[in-house]
C-alpha cells in the first residue's frame, strides 16, 4: 500500500544511531514523512512539549534519562490524543500489555516489520485526525 504523509512529522525517539537510521529511511522513502529525533526520552518529552506540529510518536522503550513507559506517561499528560507507538528489541513476558495499558496505540518488536507498523500508523492518523477535524492525505 502507498501511503503519502508528507504534511506530517513523526517523532522517532530511539537511542540507537543504526536504528533510527533504518527507520528515518524506509520511512522517508515510503511515506515522505517528516522525521524528528530524539535521542532519549527527556529530549522526546520536551520536543513533544515545543513542537505542536508532531501528529505521530515512535516511541523505543528502554532510553536513556527517561525510559519508553515514563515517557509515554509525560506524552499522554501533554497531548493525550497524540499516536505513541512503542517498539522495542527486548520484550518480556507482559511488556506489550502494560505499554498498552499505559496508552500506547501500538506495540512492536525490533526488528520492525515495515508494513506492519506502517499499518498500524495509518490507523492511528485516521483516528488522531478525528480529534483535529482535518483529513490526512493517504
Amino acid at each position: 500500500m502507498d501511503y503519502t504523509w508528507e504534511n506530517h512529522t513523526t517523532l522517532i525517539a530511539e537511542d540507537d544511531p543504526l536504528n533510527y537510521k533504518y527507520m528515518e529511511l524506509l520511512l522517508t522513502r515510503r511515506t515522505g514523512i517528516n522525521i524528528v529525533w530524539a535521542k532519549d526520552g527527556r529530549e522526546a518529552t520536551r520536543i513533544i512539549r515545543e513542537n505542536k506540529d508532531i501528529d505521530i510518536v515512535l516511541l523505543d522503550l528502554q532510553l536513556p534519562e527517561i525510559d519508553g513507559l515514563q515517557a509515554l506517561e509525560i506524552i499522554r499528560e501533554q497531548n493525550p490524543h497524540l499516536p505513541v507507538i512503542i517498539q522495542t528489541a527486548n520484550s518480556w513476558n507482559n511488556e506489550e500489555e502494560v505499554c498498552l495499558e499505559a496508552g500506547s496505540n501500538g506495540f512492536f518488536n525490533k526488528p520492525l516489520n515495515m508494513d506492519k507498523l506502517l499499518l498500524k500508523m495509518d490507523e492511528c492518523f485516521k483516528i488522531y485526525s478525528r480529534y483535529h477535524g482535518e483529513t490526512i492525505g493517504f
